[in-house]
């Protein structure tokens, strides 16, 4: 905690940071505010913050463990590739091998001390990282509000919180609207709990019965608050009970089958089972087996398995050396099984991973759960909100309707938040019988002045006003001028009603007065009650009372179809006689129609339409009019009725310049793109139409695709089962959309075996979030809840931002293939050339090693373990946005994968041997000598030297192959087809990452000391300086280059028949419209009916598109 919060005094319910004079619950909240030394409506200054964070101390439980460098070193320790080498180091200080056994002990401790360093700091990366994704909060501070971290609120602030909000910290209310908590986190109670400002309790009062108190870390359920922080950190309720737990989750597995009826005891074997799974789930976290993400589970099972093959091999040595005990059959035997432990591999990986999440920050997408790391490569299918994320989010009203007046425009309007900007014209006729498209050439609409608007007739004003009233009022965003610039607080959506509002000198912020407030009776209406947005019934409503005359008056906004059903009537203007108000008209169905009709104008046009309705309340209906501080729930249902209908309002939220390329760099990746929202099908269509998710050619689709490709989420959620699956293709655009709907279409895509990634940011998404494949929470829009549920946050709340992250996830895995793929080809390689290498026999009939064990130990821990590190940091290969996803059933093991992993190793270990027997046999007298593997004699120079020439030739090959794993099919001199630099890309390529490029120089560098030092040389690396040698492994490097530049071709040649098999010749030249969606256009084809089928059939390209 902070620095006077180590030393605090005993936690005391209720109390402050510093004490207050009675518990904040037992005090109004003017009190609160006022012995905490704040103010309600301008928060603290920045200055006096930050003074009191100094002071206090930073806002946290103190439960973080944060980075522990101890369990870095017993994981660096307790994992199968190292304690194999402690294995081997073990068996030769046992056998007398002193200098092998100290080279691995070096090994080993470099092993851990490198892999220390590098892990800590990817946890420390990880821990920067995570700090990203922290809960944040929003604050008044100097009468503006911002959003900071939760850390950061100290006793004193004014926080604002709403529906889907973590609290930060224990609130004293001051005001509540319909505000809810859950507080089974602290009082175990299930139920939310409803809060109110005004109540004032007994000191003594419990935690659960103070509900003018919000506690920190309870979500809220419903309404909005804002209130006076009073406590922080562990002074928190909830800090008190963190502090209390001292104990850490038990890891030991629990007795089953208990029987009360004896005494709580089990049958003696359910408790010898318990044991053995407690202790296997040890030996599993030991090994890396059950921990960790699905491919570092993986690898370190692949561990295992190769353990068992170096012991296997180990054996092999000694059966072929007749099982005799000698020195250099033992180490012969434990330098065959070290060839097979990739022992870098784990650090590498580790590294690779937060290297990535480092770099997905810069793409403004933070990681909460490394598995998505792996998942993102393979996902399918996006299914996307509209609003702020394929749409700029920053909305405009372009069109209303008022009934029986007429239809207002608003163009060259390009400042969301300034009334002034803009010209308001007006048509009398209704939007259905006007060419809005074409407004400028086929209206009768005229450029008005607002001001002249509300002077017309009594009724005509009324019919006017009574729309605005709704407008202003039905709607919690605030606009206002300051110095010049406009300034807006709020939903997009309401600024936008509030803004068109404002252009009629209809300003929230002027007309209403805080109830608490001295001035109150100054202003023209007070609020009264509040029910917020329903994503269930998507209608919002307030009860408000007009000061002037003392009525009350409900104004609701929402979804068309959702409000028209509330309504019984609508603004009529039969009223010609100059009186106070325009009559109202009964709804028939046939004008619920014409609604609908005018709707969709708005709607084609690509604007979000809401309806706007009020009504007074009736004198019959004093229920309604509580204070917002009773406890008293008001039934939705009861507010939202018998309301007349006022009108419509279209808005635009114009796409985001980067979403129309990013659906297309998806659709090119054979990523099929839905879009769930909340708007009208018409409006989600224009949009979807606009951005790519849907054909331009909507006109030649069949009719059951047309039908499938948009749904309603009503009629998506009608449809069985069953009755999806037989869909042609699975809906792209479902509007009007539901949390529970997100739910089924991921179902709905897990059926057809697809992997999606789902977007969210509301509370009721949460559980989409999580049945998601990877859930993708909105960094600025969505909820602390959305957050806590999703595995990856979107920073800036962009599409675009989805398709980077899915690129480096692809970037990533490449990666992780690339090393992984080096160091196994080159255990292949050391273990072939060992395990054939046992046919050359001294005099004595003991197999001669043509590589000894600490060029072994050399080649994969010094040689290769930077270069595998410097692949980890690769960029993209060209393409790598132009092929299907891959499956996370087979990961990073593919067919192609494993026969590479064959093909390299088998081709350098051919090369190896061929070498040393080319030296041994060629140019030398074939004498293979006599104890040639423990010590350096005249005999034994021929054998000495021909070890050195393989040493520097498998050197050269695990360097060499670095290079050529940065595109596993492209050519090392042609890694960038569209280059004109024929001769010299090669030499662009390798300086991209100098990384690896320095990392193969310190390779060919720290050769030549183990091959020339004296006594180095000879007692420790079993070889001596080489001269003339050098020209064998010059060749060899040559044929190691043609064999590897002439497999890739080959592979090239199959890859390209078998995609132009596949996808047909043209596949690169067809337009990607043509790609995805060419099947279901009837001008290309008859439109596939066929059961099951689905657009994403269409949207894989050729496998890396070569």
């Amino acid at each position: 905690m902070g620095k006077d919060q180590g030393g605090s005094p005993e936690h005391v319910s209720g109390q402050s940071n510093e004490p207050l004079s009675r518990p904040a619950h037992a005090l109004s909240w003017q009190k609160v505010a006022e012995e905490l030394g704040t103010n309600v409506l301008d928060g603290l200054s920045a200055a006096e913050a930050e003074s009191r964070q100094t002071r206090i101390g930073p806002n946290e439980l103190g439960d973080a463990e944060g980075v522990q460098p101890m369990k870095i070193v017993i994981a660096q320790i307790a994992n199968a590739m190292t304690l194999v080498l402690i294995l081997a180091m073990a068996v030769s200080f046992g056998i007398g091998s002193w200098i092998e056994g100290g080279v691995i002990a070096a090994v080993v401790l470099l092993n851990v001390v490198v892999g220390f360093f590098q892990e800590y700091s990817a946890e420390k990366t990880m821990d920067s990282l995570r700090s990203l994704s922290s809960p944040t909060a929003t604050v008044v501070r100097a009468g503006t509000a911002q959003v900071v971290p939760s850390a950061q609120i100290v006793p004193g602030d004014i926080v604002e919180v709403k529906m889907g909000d973590t609290l930060p910290a224990d609130i004293r209310l001051v005001e509540a609207k319909n505000f809810e908590t859950d507080e089974a986190l602290l009082t175990g109670e299930s139920l939310p709990v409803r809060k109110s400002q005004n109540q004032v309790f007994d000191d003594t009062t419990g935690p659960g019965d103070r509900l003018n108190i919000a506690y920190s870390s309870s979500a809220v359920t419903k309404g909005r608050a804002r209130g006076v922080v009073f406590a922080t950190g562990t002074c928190t309720e909830i800090g008190a009970i963190a502090s209390a737990l001292n104990q850490k989750e038990s890891k030991v597995r629990p007795v089953k089958n208990r029987r009360a009826d004896k005494g709580g005891h089990a049958h003696p074997g359910r408790y010898l089972e318990a044991y053995t799974l407690t202790l296997g789930d040890v030996v599993g976290r030991f090994l890396g087996v059950n921990v960790g993400t699905p491919l570092q589970r993986k690898l370190s099972k692949l561990a295992m398995l190769l353990f068992a093959i170096a012991v296997v091999c180990a054996i092999i040595v000694l059966a072929a050396n007749r099982f005799v005990a000698r020195q250099e059959v033992i180490i012969y035997a434990v330098a065959t099984g070290l060839s097979m432990i990739p022992a870098s591999l784990v650090v590498v990986l580790t590294i690779t991973m937060a290297a990535g999440t480092k770099r997905m920050v810069q793409r403004h997408v933070v990681v909460r759960n490394l598995k998505s790391l792996e998942a993102l490569g393979a996902v399918t299918d996006i299914c996307s909100d509209k609003t702020g994320t394929l749409t700029q989010g920053k909305m405009v009203a372009r069109a209303a309707w008022v009934p029986s007046m007429g239809t207002y425009t608003v163009d060259t309007s390009d400042d969301p938040f300034n009334p002034t900007v803009g010209t308001i014209s007006f048509d009398s006729h209704k939007p259905t019988e006007m060419d809005l498209k074409n407004s400028k050439e086929g209206s009768s609409a005229s450029a008005s002045d607002p001001a002249q608007l509300l002077q017309d007739s009594a009724a005509r004003q009324h019919l006017l006003q009574d729309f605005l009233s709704v407008a202003a009022l039905a709607n919690l965003a605030t606009v206002h001028e300051s110095e010049g610039t406009w300034h807006a607080r709020g939903d997009p959506t309401e600024i936008a009603i509030q803004v068109f509002a404002n252009r009629f000198s209809q300003n929230r912020r002027d007309l209403v007065g805080d109830s608490d407030a001295d001035d109150a009776a100054k202003k023209a209406w007070t609020d009264v009650v509040e029910l917020p947005f329903d994503s269930d019934v998507k209608r919002m409503s307030v009860i408000m009372k007009e000061n002037g005359t003392g009525k009350h008056w409900v104004f609701t906004k929402g979804a068309v179809e959702r409000v028209i059903e509330a309504c019984v009537s609508y603004s009529g203007n039969n009223n010609n006689d100059g009186g106070a108000a325009a009559s109202s008209c009964e709804m028939t169905a046939a004008f619920r129609e014409e609604i609908l009709r005018n709707m969709e104008v708005f709607a084609s046009m690509g604007l979000r339409v809401l309806a706007l309705a009020s009504r007074e309340v009736a004198d019959g209906e004093d229920g309604l009019l509580r204070p917002s501080g009773d406890n008293n729930e008001v039934e939705r249902a009861a507010v939202e009725k018998n309301l007349v209908f006022r009108g419509l309002v279209g808005l635009y939220d114009p796409p985001r310049a980067e979403s129309a390329p990013a659906v297309r760099s998806c659709h090119e990746a054979g990523i099929a793109v839905h879009m769930l929202t909340g708007d009208h099908p018409e409006t989600a269509k224009a949009i979807a139409i606009e951005v790519g998710i849907l054909p331009s050619r909507t006109g030649q689709l069949s009719a059951d695709v047309a039908a499938a490709m948009v749904m309603t989420a009503g009629q998506f959620d009608a449809l069985s089962d069953d009755e999806i699956d037989e869909l042609p293709v699975l809906p792209l655009v479902i509007a009007r959309c539901a949390p529970s709907t997100k739910v089924r279409m991921i179902e709905a895509l897990h059926r057809r075996g697809r992997f999606c990634a789902m977007t969210g940011d509301g509370v009721n998404d949460s559980p989409s979030l999580r049945r998601a494949d990877v859930g993708i929470a909105m960094g600025q829009a969505g909820s602390d809840v959305a957050k806590d549920a999703s595995d990856i946050v979107l920073m800036d709340d962009n599409f675009a931002s989805i398709v980077s992250a899915i690129e480096e996830g692809r970037r990533i895995f490449d990666n992780i293939q690339k090393f992984v793929l080096h160091v196994l080809a080159e255990n292949i390689a050391q273990a072939g050339t060992l395990l054939v290498g046992l046919v050359f026999k001294d005099s004595t009939g003991i197999s001669v090693f043509p590589l000894a064990p600490v060029q072994i130990i050399w080649v994969i821990m010094v040689t290769s373990g930077m270069p595998d590190m410097g692949l980890g940091f690769e960029r993209a290969v060209p393409g790598i946005m132009q092929r299907p996803p891959q499956s996370l059933k087979v990961g990073i093991f593919t067919l192609e994968f494993l026969v590479d992993m064959v093909v390299y190793g088998l081709w350098i270990a051919a090369l190896c041997l061929a070498t040393f027997s080319l030296v041994v046999f060629g140019f030398g007298a074939g004498d293979l000598g006599e104890n040639c593997n423990d010590s350096y004699t005249a005999a034994c120079d021929t054998v000495f030297r021909a070890r050195a020439t393989t040493f520097a030739t498998l050197t050269w090959f695990a360097l060499f192959l670095a290079w050529e794993m940065i595109d596993m099919r492209r050519s090392f001199f042609r890694m960038q087809p569209g280059s004109t630099k024929y001769f010299t890309q090669w030499a662009v390529d390798i300086w991209r990452n100098k990384f690896l490029f320095w990392a193969i120089m310190l390779g060919f560098v720290t050769m030549f000391p183990a091959l020339y030092i004296p006594v180095l040389n000879h007692a420790v690396f079993k070889h001596t300086g080489i001269t003339w040698e050098w020209g064998i492994v010059f060749i060899a490097a040559i044929l190691f280059f043609a064999g590897v530049e002439g497999w890739k071709w080959a592979k090239r040649v199959y890859f390209r028949r078998a995609a132009k098999k596949s996808q047909g010749a043209d596949w690169k030249d067809m337009d990607i419209e043509e790609r995805v969606f060419g099947e279901y256009l009837t001008n290309t084809s008859s439109g596939s009916n066929t059961p099951g089928a689905d657009v994403e059939k269409a949207q894989s390209p050729p496998a890396n598109g070569q």
